[in-house]
Formats: C-alpha cells, sequence, structure tokens
C-alpha cells in the first residue's frame, strides 16, 4: 500500500514537462471549475430562496388567522370578528412566535394627478409592529395613529407613486368600493410614506393606513379586525408552529399558513432545487468525465512503467492502486482550488453585489447570497467519494496489460 502511494506521489507531483502533466492540469482545472459552479448554484439558489421568502413573510407574517370564508385567496375581504386578547397572548406562548398583529384590508380606487390604480387598502392599528416593513421604507415615516379618529395617512408603493406621480406629503384621493351596488366612498389622505419590496404581487396591490378608516367605512363596532397575521422565528417550523397554534384558536376562526395563501409563489421557489440538483448533477458528470480520460491518458502513457512493475511481481491490485492514488491526489487539488474560487466570488457577490439581476424579473437588484460550511463539507465528500468511485473502473484498465506487450509498448 506504502509504495503505490509513493509511486503515485511521484508521477502525481512530477515536474517534468510531460503530456501527462498538462493532462493532469487540465484535469485539476475542470475539477475546480466544477466544485467553484456547484457552490455558486447551491449559494445563489439558497440566497435567492430565503430573500424571496423574507420579503413575502416580512409583508404578510406567516400564518394568518380569520372568519372560515371558502374559496377565499389573498384579495378576499375579510369577516369581521372581535379581537380576543386570550387569543394573542396564547399565540404568544406558543414556541417560536414572536410577534401577533391585527389587521383589515378593504379594496379601493386610488386617484393621483391623473391616473387611477386599483389596490387593496391594508389597514393596522396602533399596535402593529412596524419592524418587519421598516426594511422596505424608501422614503417618509410610518403612520402616526391619533386617539379622536383615524389617521388620515396613506403608505404607498414607489411602484404607485412612479404610476400616479405622487411623494411623500402629497395628498390623493382614495375610493373605497362598498359593494351591494352601493357607491364607493371617498376619503382623502396624505402620503406619510413610501415602501418598495421589489415582489410585485406586492407594490402593484398594497396601500397601508389606519385599520380604525376600515371600521368606520363598513360599520364595524369597536374593537373589530379582519385577522391576525403571526410572525415566526424559523419558517422552516411554520408547518408545526401552525399545528400547535390550532389549540387556542376558536372552532369560528381559520389558520392558513403563507404558503397556502400564495401558493404559486413557493410552487416557483420549489422549482428552483430542481434547478440546483441539475447544475449539481451535471458539474459532477463533467469532473468525472474529465478525471476519467486524465486517468485512461495516465495509464497509458505509464505502460512501460506497469509492465516493469508486474514483471517484478508487484500485484495488480496494488498497481491500480497507484492510478486510484493519483486521481486522489487530482481530485483534492481541484477540490481546494475549486473552495477558494467558490467561496472566494460567493463572499465577493456578498460584500459588493457586482452581479446585478433585473429587479422587475427576480425580485431583487443583486444575486443574493446565502451558503452554509456543512454544504461546502458535502459538496466536497460528494464530489471526492463519486470521482473516487467510478474511476477505479477505468484504473481495473492495469489488469490487461502483459509484462511482455507493455515492454514493447513504446
Amino acid at each position: 500500500m506504502r509504495l503505490s502511494s509513493f509511486i503515485a506521489k511521484r508521477i502525481a507531483f512530477n515536474r517534468s514537462g510531460s503530456f501527462s502533466r498538462f493532462i493532469i492540469n487540465i484535469a485539476v482545472v475542470a475539477t475546480a471549475i466544477s466544485v467553484a459552479v456547484m457552490i455558486l448554484a447551491i449559494a445563489l439558489v439558497n440566497g435567492f430562496q430565503q430573500t424571496i421568502q423574507q420579503k413575502i413573510f416580512s409583508f404578510w407574517g406567516h400564518m394568518h388567522i380569520n372568519q372560515y370564508q371558502p374559496n377565499a385567496g389573498p384579495l378576499t375581504e375579510q369577516i369581521p370578528f372581535d379581537s380576543d386578547s386570550n387569543i394573542v397572548k396564547y399565540l404568544k406562548h406558543v414556541e417560536g412566535i414572536n410577534t401577533v398583529n391585527a389587521y383589515a384590508t378593504k379594496s379601493a380606487i386610488i386617484k393621483g394627478e391623473k391616473d387611477l390604480s386599483g389596490v387593496i387598502f391594508k389597514g393596522v392599528d396602533r399596535h402593529y409592529n412596524w419592524s418587519h416593513l421598516q426594511q422596505f421604507m424608501q422614503s417618509g415615516n410610518i403612520i402616526h395613529f391619533n386617539d379622536s379618529s383615524y389617521a388620515p395617512e396613506i403608505i404607498i408603493s414607489t411602484t404607485m407613486a412612479k404610476e400616479l406621480q405622487l411623494k411623500v406629503n402629497d395628498p390623493l384621493i382614495i375610493y373605497f368600493i362598498q359593494g351591494a351596488g352601493l357607491p364607493p366612498r371617498a376619503r382623502k389622505l396624505k402620503v406619510t410614506g413610501i415602501y418598495k419590496t421589489a415582489v410585485e404581487e406586492y407594490d402593484k396591490t398594497y396601500v397601508i393606513g389606519d385599520l380604525e378608516l376600515i371600521r368606520k367605512l363598513n360599520n364595524w363596532p369597536a374593537g373589530s379586525i379582519g385577522g391576525y397575521e403571526v410572525f415566526i422565528d424559523d419558517y422552516h417550523k411554520m408547518d408545526r408552529i401552525a399545528e400547535a397554534s390550532l389549540n387556542g384558536i376558536p372552532d369560528k376562526l381559520f389558520l392558513r399558513t403563507i404558503k397556502d395563501i400564495y401558493p404559486n409563489i413557493f410552487d416557483w421557489l420549489a422549482l428552483q432545487n430542481q434547478s440546483e440538483a441539475i447544475i449539481l448533477i451535471i458539474m459532477t458528470i463533467v469532473a468525472v468525465i474529465n478525471m476519467i480520460t486524465a486517468i485512461l491518458i495516465l495509464i497509458l502513457e505509464r505502460t512501460n512503467m506497469v509492465g516493469v512493475l508486474k514483471a517484478l511481481g508487484m500485484r495488480n491490485s496494488r498497481i491500480q492502486n497507484i492510478f486510484i492514488y493519483q486521481a486522489a491526489y487530482i481530485v483534492l487539488a481541484g477540490l481546494i482550488i475549486g473552495d477558494i474560487l467558490g467561496v472566494g466570488v460567493a463572499i465577493l457577490q456578498k460584500t459588493t453585489g457586482f452581479i446585478k439581476l433585473d429587479e422587475e424579473s427576480y425580485y431583487m437588484s443583486a444575486a443574493a447570497i446565502d451558503l452554509h460550511w456543512w454544504q461546502v463539507l458535502l459538496i466536497n465528500m460528494g464530489t471526492f467519494a463519486v470521482c473516487l468511485l467510478i474511476l477505479s473502473i477505468p484504473a481495473m484498465v492495469t489488469r490487461k496489460i502483459t509484462p511482455v506487450k507493455a515492454l514493447q509498448f513504446k
């Protein structure tokens, strides 16, 4: 075993300008590029999914609690119910839940100076936790609530501000749809803030205002709300936390996760995992093909050496191990270089954002990066194991070489 390793090292680290040295360098570079691409693919897919999910959750929370409505969609107005401090208290004691906000929505039309825009007015109260939305504020401030009546202020998106030619402190007229054949009810509000999530489903649809205004328009009693939005610490535990929350919710109320409300977005995000798997498989195949080619050329070039070793009595398995060890050195070198290249580019992108994206298509202006050390370790271990396992097959070619023919080979 030691002799096989010794010979493999001498061949692998031979500095002579042989053709095999050129092939080894190509194999190392190909392996390094494959590993770097795999690392970047995982980092980019993770970052993309993490960023989109974070934007979705930050705007609407992770779970919604409403009165049950058959076939209710994301834009369906809620049936009111009385806010219950016992429900809020129970939810906040469920492990993993950190915020519970009351809200309600109402369909409306915003009139700017030159245009109209259909929107969903999301009403929140003075207890609303703005920390989740603060990151999306582009200009202006949050709503200032008062005790006498509703706050005559509204937060709109940059998309709406551009379409309607509005800016902070500009007045606007908003017409609330009453339904049942009743005419819309107009209210004059002031733009107090402008937000941008870059998620088209939000920026083109939602404005944020005072929940008390919806109560007055709908003639709801004081304390009535449309529902609760619930924020949790770890979205990976969303289904488990939702199940644990059901025990403290009355039968008349219905709990849905944000994945149930916007299934199309999460189905789209799930497709990214398939793309990631395809890239990993392709890059592994590229690395393996390059390594097989390199090993076959090395065996061909070292045919005389194989014949001499067999003539001296070395067993086939030990000769085969020479080329497997040599392949291992090549793979290790490729892994190290690939790790440095892949992790380096990932860190550079995370700090500088030099890879730009079309924000309207990808919901972000620069490619997001989210990479974990265990993922890099798995890529290295998987690539190393697959390469050595498959490379044992071409190494078996040495068993077909006979000393007599090998010594005549030139």
